[in-house]
């Protein structure tokens, strides 16, 4: 019996594997690796690396297959990264790992430089990611083109949702059991993506495996929601330099989409935020072609712009 089951889980591995090699495939990306200090990135790459280069950034307890659906529209245009975060998909961290925002978004920025791509940076950040995104943009200003929010996670004075009041509760949206994914996929998105019956029985199977460890991780974003305030949030926001492209899911349940415009007016070069209708927290998913279509206009206008801080640069001779 359990001989059975063991051969059950390693097809349903197999399954799962053979399924994101293959999407991994069709959206121009090739699975890669590389260990800087502590930690063994695995990440995504694609497109040409004469082209400029996108960082794309997961959501909280998310891995960098979350982002395939609209790499597949970038990488025929542009240079795609798209990184496990540490303590996430198949990155390896030391044990006691500190995965607060500001550790990952440092640790992120040695992960850029070891691959050669912190030029010049086009980053985009997903819910947690987001905020990721956005302490990277106000940290590296001058190293970064233009910035890409989507339902992005941070303190705000207008978030309405138990999730956003109650970071706690986040873990009723922790995969932990058969029947588990099928409800939080409708909690998180409006319109759930179709998957191959086993496919979502192998990534049900693994996200159980994963349960104990987005605990935590939920629990180490408890403890940094107590220290920020929506001030200190405010201040850190209004620091950044980038033209930002803000997009939100209307029907988002984990960050209600009237926050969007908050974020808007603590950005210094926000355009309207994008609102796709229909569409709950996790648009890369439900609305991929939409992303890329808002996405890629915004990215070819940001390109030819100036950084307002490179006529601050000190020449070196």
């Amino acid at each position: 019996m359990v001989m059975a089951q063991n051969n059950k889980v390693n097809i349903e591995k197999i399954n799962l594997q053979n399924y994101l090699i293959q999407e991994r495939s069709e959206a121009g990306l090739k699975a890669k690796t590389i260990k800087v200090g502590e930690i063994s990135w695995a990440y995504n790459e694609g497109g040409s690396r004469q082209k400029p280069t996108i960082l794309l950034i997961h959501g909280l307890a998310g891995n960098r297959d979350n982002w395939n659906r609209v790499a597949h529209f970038l990488t025929p245009y542009y240079h795609v990264v798209i990184p496990d975060l540490p303590n996430n998909g198949e990155t390896r961290t030391p044990e006691n790992f500190d995965a607060s925002v500001p550790n990952v978004t440092e640790n992120l920025r040695r992960f850029v430089e070891a691959i050669d791509v912190e030029d010049k940076l086009n980053v985009a950040g997903h819910s947690l990611g987001g905020s990721i995104a956005t302490v990277y943009a106000s940290q590296y200003p001058f190293d970064t083109q233009s910035l890409f929010l989507l339902n992005s996670a941070g303190i705000y004075t207008q978030a309405n949702t138990r999730y956003s009041k109650d970071p706690l509760t986040l873990k009723q949206l922790i995969v932990s059991k058969p029947g588990d994914l099928e409800q939080v996929m409708h909690r998180v998105m409006q319109n759930p993506p179709s998957l191959p019956k086993a496919v979502k029985s192998a990534q049900e199977n693994y996200l159980i495996t994963q349960a104990a460890k987005n605990g935590k991780l939920i629990d180490q974003l408890v403890a940094l929601s107590r220290i920020y305030t929506p001030e200190s949030f405010a201040r850190l926001t209004r620091t950044v330099e980038a033209p930002t492209l803000i997009l939100w899911g209307k029907q988002d349940k984990i960050i209600n989409v009237e926050v969007a415009n908050e974020l808007k007016s603590l950005l210094k070069r926000a355009e309207a935020p994008v609102i796709l209708n229909n569409v709950g927290h996790m648009p890369i998913l439900e609305a991929e072609q939409e992303v890329a279509a808002h996405y890629l206009p915004f990215l070819a206008k940001t390109q030819k712009m100036k950084n307002p801080l490179a006529d601050k640069l000190i020449p070196l001779n």
